[in-house]
């Protein structure tokens, strides 16, 4: 997976150099709007390829540090749905105890509906 991560984005940089160089070395001498078009859609390549190289897979587990060891890589994810607390509210690790926090990770996970 790291692989596929890593050579993806030097494909993406490869892709961004060349846009740019040959827009000023070649491309302008026949059209200015296209050279600077070229390098427009070059600027954009380096931050999408940013995100495509530290993008975690399914199986990255990015809450686990790297240097333990103990933690297998493939363990299994927890079930959604947990444990819940006396309002019902299961927040990211269970109920936090502060209602207007509880209320707030409800609302992300869709389980009380706005009206």
């Amino acid at each position: 997976m790291y692989r596929r991560r890593r050579r993806a984005y030097f494909v993406m940089m490869g892709a961004c150099l060349v846009l740019f160089v040959s827009a000023w070395a070649f491309v302008r001498l026949w059209s200015m709007p296209a050279a600077i078009a070229m390098c427009v859609v070059a600027m954009v390549i380096p931050p999408v390829a940013a995100m495509v190289a530290n993008r975690k897979g399914p199986e990255d587990s990015w809450w686990d540090d790297p240097a333990d060891a103990s933690r297998s890589r493939t363990a299994p994810r927890p079930a959604k749905g947990g444990p819940t607390g006396p309002n019902g509210s299961t927040g990211p690790a269970g109920p936090t105890g502060d209602p207007e926090s509880d209320a707030w990770w409800d609302e992300l996970d869709g389980k009380k509906r706005r009206q």
